[in-house]
Formats: structure tokens, sequence, C-alpha cells
């Protein structure tokens, strides 16, 4: 059976699982997000394979840029990613990744910068669903009144993380 690399990995805010399948990330998630199963589950069906804790040059890498990220050291990832979902969620994923460090849009803006301005529901839903948190920045979706509102990692930690992107 194929197998899908994970380590866990510690930052001052929060902690994560990472993942990584055939030389790509995968998985860049909140370990212990409401649905950890079903974004497992998710990963793990549509890869054909499943976790084994190793570590690798990949993963490595990916957690030294999330340090330097929360260190405020760092603004892109350039690592080479491998989205898990159906055509319609990587859709909105794909667009996720356009919307500037620093800046924030709402869910109703990103629906219709994909051409689905009737479809804000399934895109909240979509971007709800991201398995590569922070790299695949759903943090920087806002209500329609710009106030926060549900985040994988909780509505502190999205704060937290929009602060580093703003301050500096």
């Amino acid at each position: 059976m194929k197998q899908i690399q994970i380590q866990y990995h510690k930052t001052p805010c929060t902690e994560f699982i990472l993942g990584s399948f055939e030389g790509k990330i995968c998985l860049l998630d909140y370990r212990y997000r409401e649905k950890r199963e079903t974004i497992d589950r998710r990963i793990q069906k549509g890869l054909d394979a499943v976790y084994v804790e190793q570590d690798n040059p990949l993963l490595q890498e990916t957690r030294k840029a999330l340090d330097e990220y929360f260190a405020g050291k760092r603004k892109t990832f350039g690592l080479p990613l491998l989205t898990v979902g159906t055509p319609f969620q990587i859709r909105v994923w794909e667009a996720l990744q356009k919307i500037p460090y620093g800046a924030t849009v709402t869910y109703a803006q990103l629906a219709k910068e994909i051409g689905r301005p009737e479809a804000v529901r399934a895109v909240a839903n979509a971007v709800g669903a991201n398995a590569l948190a922070i790299i695949i920045p759903c943090h920087r979706i806002v209500g329609s009144d710009g106030t926060l509102t549900g985040y994988a990692g909780g509505l502190a930690l999205k704060q937290r993380v929009l602060d580093i992107e703003t301050i500096l």
C-alpha cells in the first residue's frame, strides 16, 4: 500500500499534522480540528494510501517554513502541493492562493472570483475543507461584514494569523 508520510509540528500558536506524498505536501492542517477524521479519510482515500509517521526532507522544509511564517520572516511558501478534493474544491483552493498576503476577501467575493457568485455556501464549505492551512490561506476569508467567521484552528488563532500578516 502507498504511504503518506506524516509528522506533527508544534508552533507557538498551535499544533499541526503535516503529510507528504510522492514529493508533494498533501496535508498541513490543525492536528486537533473538528473535522480531522473527515479530512484524513478524504486524503487517504483520494490517494489510495495510508498514514505512516516518518520524516523526510520535504516535511523538514515545511516545518522550517512554518516556523519562519509564524516568526514573521516568511510571506510565501513555494512548496510543491498536492490538493485532494473535488474539482470544485480545488478551484476554490486555487483562488484562495491568489489572495495577497495581508489581504482579506469575503466568501461572496471568492465565489465571484471563481465565476460562481450564486455558490457562496458551496464556496464556504470548500474553504472549510481545506487541508493545507496557512499555505492555502483560508484564514484570509472573512464574513460579508468583515468579521471573522469559522476557522478550523479557531477564531482566536485566525485573528493571530491575520495579525502576523498585517503587522509586518
